[in-house]
C-alpha cells in the first residue's frame, strides 16, 4: 500500500511528543534546545525563535550521528532535544527519524513556527 505525505506524518504524530507553543517555551526556559530544521531561505523569509539551532532537514541525521565528521554538539542525546519546522510536518518525520537514532528525550513543536507566531511567542 502506498501512503502519502499526510499518512507518514499523521502516523509519526501517534508515535511521537506533540508539544503546544506555550509547552516549548516552558521547556525552553527550563534549559531544552530548540532545533529549527528549516531550510536557509525559510529563516530568511520568516525569522527564528530566539535561541535555536539550525540544522537544515537534509543534514538532520549527519548532524545527529555522533560517528560523523559532520557531527554538531547541540545533538547530544542526554538532553531534552524539541525539533521545528514551518507547520510540523517535516519536524514529525524528523522527531521520528531520531528516536530511530536512539534519541529518546526528543519531541516537536506541532503546528511549527507558524504555531509559534499565532501564539503571539517572539521570533527575531
Amino acid at each position: 500500500m502506498t501512503k502519502s505525505v499526510t499518512d507518514l506524518v499523521k502516523e509519526a504524530k501517534q508515535q511521537i511528543e506533540n508539544l503546544t507553543p506555550e509547552q516549548v517555551k516552558n521547556e525552553l526556559a527550563a534549559g531544552a534546545r530548540l532545533i529549527d530544521i528549516r531550510e536557509s531561505e525559510e529563516l530568511v523569509q520568516s525569522g527564528q525563535i530566539p535561541g535555536s539551532v539550525h540544522a537544515p532537514r537534509g543534514m538532520l541525521e549527519f548532524y545527529a550521528d555522533a560517528t560523523q565528521p559532520y557531527h554538531k554538539p547541540e545533538f547530544d542525546k542526554n538532553s531534552r532535544l524539541i525539533l521545528h519546522c514551518a507547520g510540523g510536518g517535516r519536524s514529525a518525520l524528523a522527531v521520528q527519524t531520531l528516536k530511530q537514532m536512539g534519541y529518546d528525550n526528543v519531541a516537536h513543536l506541532d503546528g511549527g513556527i507558524k504555531a509559534w507566531k499565532e501564539a503571539g511567542l517572539p521570533t527575531q
